[in-house]
């Protein structure tokens, strides 16, 4: 990018939007709030970038990124928890998005969702609530 990458750790903070309004089917399943805030950890993130507009950016892939391969037991576990708690995919939305959005790899799994986006069948119980561990004053 023109310059020495700092050596110094760093952080990341990002904002995650509210969607509960159409994305869970048309807003049926709201976001409970008493639960924030949310926090993810991230070891070992590695992120590539290129300065915006550059045609160097529209070339990379993760194979020419350098990205690891995920292993296969890997990738069944991941595949095991989107099968159980994934209730919606904007990729699969035809009924808002008629093309497949430029991010979008439409595969097999499409047919285990609606024209919709929404999940065909989840084993996901919608109704239970899950509680913080250790009462409110754990996080103190």
């Amino acid at each position: 990018m023109g310059a020495q990458f700092p050596s110094k750790p760093m952080s990341l903070y990002a904002t995650i939007w509210d969607g509960s309004s159409w994305a869970t089917s048309g807003g049926r399943y709201k976001v409970d709030y008493k639960y924030a805030p949310y926090v993810a950890e991230f070891t070992n993130l590695a992120l590539r970038g290129c300065a915006v507009g550059r045609p160097a950016c529209e070339e990379l892939d993760s194979a020419d990124a350098g990205a690891p391969e995920m292993s296969h037991a890997r990738r069944s576990v991941m595949e095991a928890f989107r099968a159980r708690y994934m209730t919606y995919g904007y990729w699969y939305d035809r009924l808002r998005y008629p093309a497949p959005l430029p991010e979008c790899s439409v595969g097999a799994e499409a047919a285990a969702f609606l024209p919709s986006g929404d999940a065909r069948a989840s084993s996901r119980r919608h109704g239970k609530r899950h509680r913080p561990r250790g009462g409110a004053d754990s996080a103190l």
